[in-house]
C-alpha cells in the first residue's frame, strides 16, 4: 500500500500530492516551514530540506509550507499559526524567520537554515557554537576572509570598496563588519552603503556606484530580492558587483564565492531526522556548517566589463 506526502504550499496557494512509499513505522511528523522572501538561494535551501525529509521518511512527514514575502509581520503571523498547529518541527529559512520562530516559542524544536552567524540573529553573548535551548541549524556563512582575498587578487589597482546590504538584517552587518577590517587590512578604503528596505535600495545603489571601484553584496535576503535592480544600476556605470552568495551573482555579481544552498537545506533536513526520527536532543545539537565553497563567475557580466577571471572559477 501507499499513502500519499502532503505537502501545503500556502504561497503559492495550491495543494502538491506526490505518492511515496511507506515506512514501517507508524509515527507522523508535521513540520512548518517559513522561507522569508522569494530568491533562488532561499527555494534551493527549502527543496534541499524537503528532500532529505522525503528521501528519509517518505510519506511520515507533512509540510505546511509558506513564504513571507520579505514582509516581518507576514513572518511573525506564519510562525505564530506553527505554533498554533503545534507542529512537531519549524525550518526557519532566514534569519527574519528564525527571530521570529525564537519569540514564539521555547518547546517546538526549531533549525535555522540560510542563517549566516547564529549568536548575531539571536544576540547571544559568549556563544559557544551551540545556541542550547530549541534552536540548532546550518550555518551558509562563507569564509569571508577568502572573499576578501578574492576581491583583491581580481581588483588589485581598485581603492575604494562599498559595503552595500540592508540595515535591517544583522547577518548582513556582520558579515559587512568583517569583510571591511580583512579589505582595509589590505589596503582598501571601505564605506557602508545602507537601505532600510527595497524602497530605498536604488537610490542607495546609486550613490555607492557614483562614489566606489567595487562593490561588496554580502548574503542579504533584500538585495537578493532586488539583484536586477542592483545589476541595472551597477553594470552600465562599469562597476563591479561581489556577492556572498551565487545566486545574487547570478543576477548582478561578477564573482562569488559561494555555499551550495540546496546542500545547506538538505543537511539541515538531516538534522531534522535525527531530532524526529532518532530522538537526538536539540539543546545539545552545535550549529553546523557548510564545507564546500566554489568560486563562480558570471560570463555574459564579466565579458561586459572586461574582467578576467582566474582558471579554477566555475561559471554559473
Amino acid at each position: 500500500m501507499k499513502k500519499e506526502l502532503l505537502i501545503l504550499t500556502a504561497a503559492a496557494g495550491m495543494v502538491v500530492l506526490t505518492a511515496t512509499p511507506v515506512r514501517a513505522e507508524e509515527a507522523s511528523y508535521t513540520i512548518g516551514i517559513c522561507q522569508f522572501e522569494q530568491h533562488n538561494a532561499l527555494e534551493e535551501a527549502s527543496l534541499g530540506f524537503k528532500d532529505a525529509l522525503v528521501e528519509a521518511l517518505g510519506d511520515q512527514v507533512t509540510f505546511y509550507e509558506q513564504n513571507a514575502q520579505g514582509d516581518h509581520t507576514t513572518c511573525t503571523s506564519i510562525i505564530t499559526d506553527f505554533v498554533a498547529r503545534d507542529t512537531d518541527l519549524i525550518l526557519a529559512n532566514s534569519t527574519a524567520a528564525l527571530q521570529a520562530a525564537a519569540t514564539a516559542t521555547t518547546e517546538i524544536p526549531i533549525l535555522g537554515t540560510s542563517v549566516t552567524e547564529y549568536a548575531a540573529a539571536l544576540q547571544l553573548d559568549d556563544f559557544d557554537g551551540t545556541v542550547g535551548r530549541n534552536i540548532s541549524g546550518v550555518s551558509d556563512l562563507a569564509p569571508l576572509d577568502e572573499q576578501a582575498a578574492m576581491i583583491h587578487e581580481l581588483f588589485p589597482e581598485a581603492q575604494n570598496v562599498g559595503l552595500l546590504y540592508c540595515s535591517a538584517e544583522p547577518n548582513s552587518q556582520y558579515q559587512a563588519d568583517v569583510i571591511q577590517a580583512e579589505l582595509e587590512a589590505l589596503g582598501y578604503s571601505c564605506k557602508a552603503y545602507t537601505f532600510s528596505d527595497s524602497n530605498d535600495i536604488s537610490s542607495v545603489t546609486m550613490t555607492a556606484s557614483s562614489k566606489c571601484d567595487v562593490i561588496y553584496v554580502p548574503t542579504d535576503n533584500t538585495a537578493a530580492a532586488n539583484a536586477e535592480l542592483i545589476a541595472n544600476i551597477c553594470i552600465p556605470e562599469g562597476i563591479p558587483v561581489i556577492t556572498g552568495e551565487e545566486s545574487t551573482c547570478r543576477l548582478c555579481g561578477a564573482v562569488t564565492l559561494s555555499p551550495n544552498y540546496y546542500d545547506i537545506g538538505y543537511h539541515t533536513g538531516e538534522m531534522a531526522v535525527r531530532i524526529l526520527a532518532d530522538g537526538e536532543d536539540i539543546t545539545t545539537m552545535p550549529i553546523e556548517f557548510s564545507e564546500d565553497f566554489t568560486n563562480h563567475y558570471n560570463e555574459e557580466i564579466c565579458s561586459e566589463l572586461g574582467i578576467e577571471v582566474p582558471d579554477d572559477y566555475s561559471p554559473l
